[in-house]
């Protein structure tokens, strides 16, 4: 699969999740539906985990600027 943007494969996605639902499909064209949303499922997989690696904190630390994770708990005291 191409390079694909994130909000690109969700949107994709959601319109699959919904035509699955809609129970109108054959079992082949639900079939084809399901493996194109197992590739977008692991697509997006993909591109959260390189966010999450993206996503540091510039900390100081003996007058040395250096990057560190961010942290589950660092995350929830700046979305408080």
């Amino acid at each position: 699969m191409a390079e694909i943007k994130f909000e690109e494969a969700l949107k994709k996605l959601e319109k699959i999740v919904s035509d699955l639902e809609a129970g109108k499909l054959s079992l082949d064209e639900s079939l084809k539906k399901y493996e194109e949303g197992v590739r977008l499922v692991a697509a997006c997989s993909k591109l959260l985990e390189q966010a999450q690696k993206k996503v540091e904190v510039l900390t100081k630390k003996e007058g040395i600027f250096q990057l560190k994770p961010l942290e589950d708990e660092e995350i929830a005291k700046n979305t408080d």
